[in-house]
């Protein structure tokens, strides 16, 4: 049927027909007209009439149409999201009632009638009078404007359709578009003109012009290196012929060493990077060698998906080289605390938050710290799911406080030995295994052979009524009596009896020794061994002997004491500044859970042995308690003893590798120490040292010695033969001997290892921490237990795709893996999954802020709900399928946006149009940008030909004003002479409570947390 057919029999044209007579009468007989119509003249006007009656209809339909087309993902979630998702929204702890707005099924349920608005209780109610009914509730002030009002309506009776947010979309192929012939960009191959040109095309806009050549090169040279071209290279540029120039000056560039440096600074701000520890003390801590990785892994172009990789899991991978463990420590440039009174548990479980909260900006572009302490409010990320993302960084050996009184690095820690200290400590250990395993050959070869060249053997008992052999006996066992005791007392160093006080003084037996010092007057009282001392758990008593104990120094402490009850923590006797103040550097015998426990540390946890008894200390009756150790710094070297007898004991850490002293502690302190928990009410008595690993005999020796006395011949007599031969073995030449070389040799391994400098790293725990939900977020507030995992909302945790093409993004199979056996490197493997919605969109969009001020997605921060939506969504895609495609290549994809026409063209104001974009958002001119604080002060230095090129090291302090420092943290701030204060300010010296002043001036990040968009300066 013809138009005009489809016109004549339409049912409005029917009508009007049907109308057409009634008319004819009014207007004969009522109206007043000066030339009356004729019936055909009639029939004409009121065909025209009919006609335009019947298109004004179909185009009122056509936008009634229009209007009814409701997107919900950009014009009704965000009224949703706003407005109603606090009480109706994925949080379960707000969620007033059962109805959900973020989920169809319970929408459809409880609220909504698909395609009948007038009968949906969530249109009752917002649009109700009624201050009882109304929603949101009139208190809140956040009732829905009309306009709002109607979106809900027209949605509603179109359907009530859901959709998923666009950001949660796996990606797919995008079809390229192509550009009409007459269009000014039509000649270029580059997918960003294909797209942004079509976009202008549509909306009437034209690009821009091309920025001249002294514009664009001043432009593509501070995008890519953050310095301005030479006045050489201007010249060259705008002089060249060559078709390719502009190519080659951006390969040029893109080659340039200066290139990771500028890139750096954003990827700094993102990891939160500074050279101190923040908080109130902010002292320094090196971490520049991170730094320092990442500018050389932007230089050398590492794949995106690598460089994420070898950051968040570098040291789970296969035979880790150290540079790859050296990009872990992104996940530790978190501010860290040793204040006075913080609580380590507290701050141990802010740092994985922060970790947690770090992962989610840099590389999902969510804010997942709203799920910490609830459920998030707008996107569907549950509480829950929060902590098992925790569960991924919760599993290293560190401690929640720095130390004060050390500058130990936080373990877990790297050592960046140079190849000639890592040639020599490979030496040393080999040397020092192939003695420890000739000195054990030697000690379990012919003991009897050993033992004649020192002493007699033991005696065997008498025959009963055999006087002369019952006299031997009786000789044979006053020289072993003898024996051992000369043995203790040529490796005694320190008795302390409690018996002959000297004011605030008590002597020391050993002979030309200095006397211990009594600390806030413990009380003398009656003891196991005569007098003794009763603490007060603030009093103490300190000796020198110990004092200056080093890991490769064996020694043996011995006391008695009396413990009043159970203790939870007990400090014994110890060799340190401070518990938790210095990362309880030193060594340390303490009462924990009511067992003994012994420690030699460098930084607790992680670089430490202790080892803890298995049998509970005795209460309320004396006791003599006895450690030893050998000087191997294993736990295995290291034995406790009650009454003379060994304890079975369990390792709690063996991983020592550097120094114990060092803290300024130079005493070994007995009942008490500072910020810790004394032996309140606990008695003390006989205090001996040894600067030995005394053996099993010796040991009981020491505690028949002070308890059977009278018997003690008796005891000799009863002694095992083979303790008296492991005696003999240890006296012997040949032993000695191999036990001095083996502390030469310790001890140049740990000067070797002291003197090199380390990196807070990650390292998983042999056995993983258990992880909780914490109710409101709070560290002593756990929860149920949780397995690792990720967002399923997001994407269900699958194996890795391996090689991906835009063909492959529409896969929907997921290879299910169990959670629970997952780790770190798992979760890496999650993000660049060629599935996964975020990585590859939040990456590009983060890419093209750079270079065009904004991103595609303004909030880059917030890919969520309430983040901002793409302006170019296909575009968006195309370019993260094309990320993927060419393997992460991230200087490519540089390459790819800088040499669109869009980047090309010239930033002016030239159109009408521009006026209404000031933003420029549609993209119709080139992009224009305040420089950052950094390129301010590169591009000052370089102007005036001061500027130092120097690649990597240290951070440097350049010229500031005086006393900025000691108003925040009471330390002097020096300058770098030299080169020092003209370096890039990439390597300024960034102090957290007090970042350079320039830095701040030009609105640069604080660093204290993660920041993924930059304040733009109106400096």
């Amino acid at each position: 049927m013809s138009p005009p057919a489809l016109i004549w029999n339409s049912p409005t044209m029917k009508i009007c027909f049907s109308l057409s007579p009634l008319c004819r009468s009014w207007n004969c007989s009522g109206i007043e007209s000066k030339r009356p119509l004729s019936r055909r003249r009639f029939k004409i006007a009121w065909f025209y009439l009919c006609f335009v009656a019947h298109g004004c209809m179909v185009l009122g339909q056509a936008l009634t149409d229009s209007q009814s087309a409701v997107d919900f993902a950009t014009e009704v979630r965000p009224i949703l999201s706003d407005r109603c998702f606090t009480c109706h929204g994925p949080d379960a702890a707000t969620r007033a009632t059962e109805l959900r707005l973020d989920q169809e099924d319970s929408a459809h349920r409880l609220a909504v009638v698909p395609g009948n608005a007038s009968q949906s209780e969530l249109m009752r109610r917002v649009e109700s009078d009624d201050p009882d009914l109304v929603m949101p509730p009139a208190d809140t002030n956040a009732q829905l404007t009309v306009q709002e009002r109607e979106v809900l309506r027209r949605w509603i009776d179109s359907g009530a359709k859901f959709s998923k947010h666009w950001s949660f979309e796996p990606l797919k192929p995008v079809t390229l578009p192509t550009l009409p012939d007459a269009h000014s960009w039509h000649t270029s191959d580059n997918a960003v003109d294909a797209f942004v040109g079509n976009h202008l095309l549509e909306i009437g806009i034209q690009p821009s012009s091309q920025a001249d050549r002294a514009a664009i090169l001043r432009r593509a040279t501070l995008d890519l290196i953050g310095l301005l071209p030479t006045t050489e290279e201007v010249q060259q540029f705008e002089q060249s012929t060559d078709p390719r120039a502009y190519e080659s000056m951006l390969d040029r560039l893109l080659s340039s060493p200066h290139f990771g440096e500028k890139w750096a600074v954003d990827w700094l701000d993102v990891a939160r990077y500074a050279d101190t520890y923040g908080y109130q003390a902010d002292v320094y801590r090196e971490t520049w060698p991170w730094r320092d990785w990442v500018v050389e892994a932007l230089n050398q172009n590492l794949p995106y998906d690598q460089f994420i990789t070898w950051q968040l899991a570098g040291d789970l991978l296969p035979s880790p080289t150290g540079q790859q463990i050296v990009a872990t420590a992104f996940n530790r440039h978190h501010r860290q605390t040793n204040e006075g009174g913080s609580v380590e548990e507290e701050f141990r479980s802010e740092y994985v938050a922060d970790r947690v909260n770090t992962f989610g900006a840099a590389f999902l572009g969510l804010t997942l710290e709203c799920a910490r302490c609830h459920d998030h409010k707008y996107d569907p990320i549950s509480q829950r799911e929060y902590y098992q993302l925790a569960a991924y960084f919760n599993s290293i050996d560190e401690s929640g406080l720095y130390s004060h009184f050390t500058s130990a690095t936080p373990t877990p820690a790297l050592a960046l030995a140079t190849a000639e200290q890592e040639s020599r400590i490979a030496q040393l250990a080999a040397e020092i295994t192939a003695k420890e395993q000739q000195l054990k050959n030697l000690l379990t070869s012919d003991a009897s052979e050993l033992s004649t060249q020192t002493a007699q053997p033991l005696a065997s008992q008498p025959a009963s009524g055999d006087s002369g052999d019952a006299a031997d006996a009786v000789h044979s066992n006053q020289q072993l009596r003898e024996q051992i005791e000369q043995s203790l007392q040529e490796e005694l160093i320190g008795h302390y009896r409690f018996e002959n006080m000297e004011g605030d003084k008590t002597v020391n037996q050993v002979g030309g020794k200095a006397s211990g010092k009594l600390f806030d007057g413990p009380q003398l009282v009656d003891a196991a061994v005569g007098k003794g001392l009763l603490l007060s758990g603030e009093n103490n008593v300190s000796v020198p002997e110990g004092g200056l104990w080093n890991r490769h120094q064996p020694f043996t402490l011995s006391l008695w004491l009396k413990a009043p009850r159970v203790f939870k923590r007990s400090v014994l006797l110890h060799r340190s500044r401070a518990w938790t103040d210095a990362g309880s550097r030193g060594y340390e015998l303490l009462v924990e859970d009511g067992h003994l426990s012994a420690a030699l540390v460098h930084f607790w946890p992680g670089n430490a042995v202790r080892v803890v008894a298995k049998e509970p200390l005795p209460v309320d009756r004396w006791c003599q308690v006895t450690w030893v150790y050998d000087g191997t710094s294993r736990a295995s070297g290291m034995w406790l003893y009650l009454d003379g007898q060994p304890l079975e004991t369990e390792v709690v850490r063996d991983n020592l590798n550097l120094a114990i002293h060092g803290d300024e502690a130079k005493e070994l302190t007995v009942g008490q120490r500072f910020r810790d928990v004394g032996f309140k009410d606990g008695q003390i008595d006989e205090l001996r040292i040894f600067e030995t690993d005394l053996t099993p005999l010796q040991v009981a020796f020491l505690y028949w010695l002070d308890s059977t006395s009278d018997t003690l011949d008796q005891k000799m007599a009863e002694v095992d033969h083979s303790m008296w031969q492991q005696l003999q073995l240890q006296r012997s030449a040949k032993v000695l001997e191999l036990k001095d070389l083996l502390y030469q040799l310790r001890q140049e391994l740990s000067q070797i290892n002291e003197s090199i400098p380390r990196l807070m790293v990650m390292q998983e725990l042999p056995q993983r921490r258990p992880t909780y939900v914490l109710n409101r977020g709070q560290y002593d507030s756990p929860g149920d237990q949780v397995s690792r995992g990720v967002l399923e909302n997001i994407m269900p945790l699958g194996t890795v795709m391996g090689s991906a093409s835009h063909s492959d993004l529409s896969s929907d199979s997921t290879q299910a893996i169990t959670p629970d056996f997952t780790t770190r490197l798992d979760l890496d493997n999650w993000l660049p999954d060629p599935r996964h919605p975020l990585t590859a969109r939040v990456a590009v969009s983060r890419i093209w802020q750079s270079l065009f001020g904004r991103g595609l997605v303004q909030t880059t921060e917030d890919f969520g709900f309430q983040g901002a939506w793409p302006m170019h969504p296909q575009l968006l895609d195309w370019l993260a399928g094309y990320y993927i495609q060419t393997g992460w290549d991230t200087k490519g994809l540089i390459k790819l946006l800088m040499m669109s026409q869009v980047y090309r063209q010239s930033s002016d104001w030239t159109q009408p149009q521009h006026h209404e974009d000031p933003e420029n958002i549609l993209l119709a001119r080139g992009p224009s940008a305040r420089l950052t604080a950094e390129m301010v002060r590169d591009a000052a230095l370089q102007a005036s030909g001061l500027l130092v090129t120097k690649l990597g090291g240290p951070p440097v302090k350049p010229y500031q004003p005086d006393g900025l420092w000691e108003e925040k943290s009471g330390t002097a701030y020096v300058r770098d002479s030299g080169e020092g204060s003209r370096r890039r300010s990439l390597y300024t010296f960034w102090k957290r409570t007090s970042p350079h002043p320039m830095m701040m001036t030009f609105d640069a990040a604080s660093r204290e947390v993660c920041v993924v968009r930059r304040q733009a300066t109106m400096t």
